[in-house]
Order: structure tokens, then C-alpha cells, then sequence
């Protein structure tokens, strides 16, 4: 079972490591987006709760190192990353 309340705490951590806005870390190539309309939606909190309830629409891959952490595209960030 989807457990929200701590998707939701993950996806806030998530983007406090990463130095980025929800839409920043969402795939908006994906049909899912498209469906959900989610281009409409100015409401970070929103975007937010669609991550957590559609894991899909993430952004991978995604590095994460203690308090740090990247999306790996394009491939230079995961070097410059891991260096």
C-alpha cells in the first residue's frame, strides 16, 4: 500500500537535496503528466502530491549522497557528481 504522508516527506527531502522545484524534478515528456494536466499547475505543494502518488513521473536517475544529490542527465552531472 501507497503510503502518501511518507512519499510526500521523501519527495520534500528530495528536492531540498537537490536545489530544485517539484516540476523541476518531473518527467514532462511522460503521458502521465500530459493526463494529469499538470502544466496547468503553479501550486508547488500540488506538484508535489503528484509526485508522491505517481513515483513514475520522477526524474531518474537521481544520485543521492548524504545531504547531496543530483538528477544524472545529461551524464556530466553523474561525472561531476561522483568525482
Amino acid at each position: 500500500m501507497l503510503n502518501l504522508k511518507t512519499n510526500k516527506y521523501r519527495e520534500y527531502t528530495l528536492l531540498g537535496k537537490l536545489g530544485v522545484s517539484a516540476r523541476e524534478l518531473m518527467r514532462t515528456k511522460e503521458d502521465l503528466y500530459k493526463e494529469l494536466r499538470l502544466a496547468n499547475v503553479t501550486d508547488e505543494a500540488k506538484l508535489i502530491d503528484a509526485l508522491a502518488e505517481h513515483p513514475k513521473l520522477i526524474e531518474r536517475p537521481i544520485l543521492i549522497e548524504e545531504n547531496r544529490a543530483v538528477i544524472g542527465r545529461p551524464v556530466e552531472k553523474t561525472i561531476e557528481f561522483i568525482s
